[in-house]
């Protein structure tokens, strides 16, 4: 799939759709609170590397480039030798930020009911 093209056979026009496809992957949110995490300071790639251990180093630039590409986060290059590449988190982002600490609130409420109701559901 084409990460410039998030479209929905059905429904192509599904605003919905393709917004949250582009962002509730399995990293784009988890890069995004890292990225919160830091304030307003920029962070480095490797930083982020180190924050999200287990993200692969392919998958980390395909993400950012994917936030960058949507306008959540901010790349800045700077034209030094090695290049030092810094991302920081847009305004847009900083008005999704109050609804992603909600989810990120309810997910640690229910945390310890949800993997629960997981283990009994393995046990049937």
């Amino acid at each position: 799939m084409n990460r410039a093209t998030i479209e929905d056979a059905v429904y192509t026009e599904c605003p919905i759709r393709n917004i949250l496809a582009r962002i509730c992957d399995k990293w784009s949110l988890l890069v995004i609170y890292t990225l919160d995490k830091a304030g307003k300071e920029a962070v480095r790639f490797k930083e982020l590397q180190r924050a999200i251990p287990d993200i692969s180093q392919k998958m980390l630039t395909v993400t950012l480039r994917t936030l960058e590409d949507d306008g959540y986060v901010t790349r800045t290059v700077y034209p030094e030798v090695p290049p030092r590449v810094e991302y920081t988190l847009t305004q847009r982002t900083y008005s999704l930020l109050p609804h992603i600490n909600a989810l990120t609130n309810w997910a640690l409420e229910h945390k310890d009911d949800i993997i629960r109701d997981r283990k009994k559901a393995c046990k049937k």
